[in-house]
């Protein structure tokens, strides 16, 4: 009898041992962002750090529909926020250990030089001003600067109708930037984020907003009394903001975006998310710059 409960204690371990040896990194039963298996990245690199902490602060946005937009349980939801999920499963970390800081247009870059981010993924354009402050890894997705306007507006149908008109966007943006360059007959009205510019165009204030396509088709899929007018007239590579010295991180974020893209995961968080309103693209390039270029 001794024997045989012997016997059977030890069948019972091993099946405890293999089911343990068996789960994702958290040790929980499944989770698709997570990385089976053990993390092996050059010691001393951000990725061992982060992966070794076991958690990563991200900033993204938290007032833009499909992108970046804090739901009922205070959790950010949207595209950008699942791109940054799966780029810390593939550090081995789970999403309930990511750190959400609210970022917008105008701190971007002084949250990463601070080190207040490890990374920003917040529809974060990449231009050549910006790669003198901070580095991006990218892109990750390209849209293209539009209009919003009320429906019954009939007046603006495109950057064309823009003069004499007062337009809304966001401090510190590159459509704020587009928009004082090349449109100077337009009267620019920055705001701190892109939901502060709806009231004032409801009450008449201003007579359009203006950014990203993908942000605008956001406001308008949860106003019916709103209206993206227009094709979009610039392109806005999305891109992952770091650490402007960190090569080796941000060619690891290149690696596993184009692993993404390949694997079908980039797909799924597209559709999952502003894919319930927009048509599903295609990837596109990542570019491995120089940092000195």
């Amino acid at each position: 009898m001794r024997t045989r409960l012997m016997v059977a204690a030890l069948a019972a371990a091993t099946l405890l041992l293999g089911a343990c040896s068996s789960g994702t990194a958290d040790g929980g039963g499944g989770d698709a962002s997570m990385t089976d298996g053990a993390m092996d990245f050059p010691a001393g690199s951000t990725m061992a750090k982060l992966s070794d902490a076991g958690t990563i602060t991200v900033g993204t946005k938290f007032d833009q529909p499909l992108f970046g937009l804090v739901g009922p349980d205070g959790v950010p939801e949207g595209f950008d926020v699942e791109i940054a999920k799966l780029i810390a499963g593939h550090l081995g970390i789970s999403p309930d250990k990511i750190v959400w800081k609210e970022t917008v247009s105008a701190n971007r870059e002084d949250f990463i030089e601070r080190g207040e981010v490890d990374i920003v993924v917040a529809t974060y354009t990449i231009n050549d001003d910006r790669k003198q402050r901070i580095s991006f890894a990218g892109p990750y997705y390209e849209a293209g600067q539009s209009l919003l306007t009320l429906k019954d507006n009939t007046d603006i149908n495109g950057p064309d109708d823009l003069a004499g008109k007062s337009v809304c966007t966001v401090s510190g943006s590159t459509p704020e930037a587009n928009l004082l360059a090349n449109y100077p007959d337009t009267k620019v009205v920055p705001f701190g984020t892109y939901s502060e510019c709806l009231e004032p165009l409801r009450n008449g204030q201003v007579d359009a907003v203006s950014t990203d396509n993908v942000i605008l088709a956001g406001f308008a899929a949860e106003n019916d009394d709103l209206e993206v007018r227009g094709e979009p007239f610039t392109a806005e590579p999305y891109g992952i903001g770091l650490a402007r010295e960190d090569t080796d991180f941000r060619m690891w974020i290149n690696d596993t975006l184009e692993t993404m893209f390949a694997d079908g995961s980039w797909t799924k968080a597209w559709e999952d998310t502003a894919g319930t309103v927009l048509p599903t693209p295609e990837p596109p390039t990542v570019d491995r710059y120089d940092l000195n270029s």
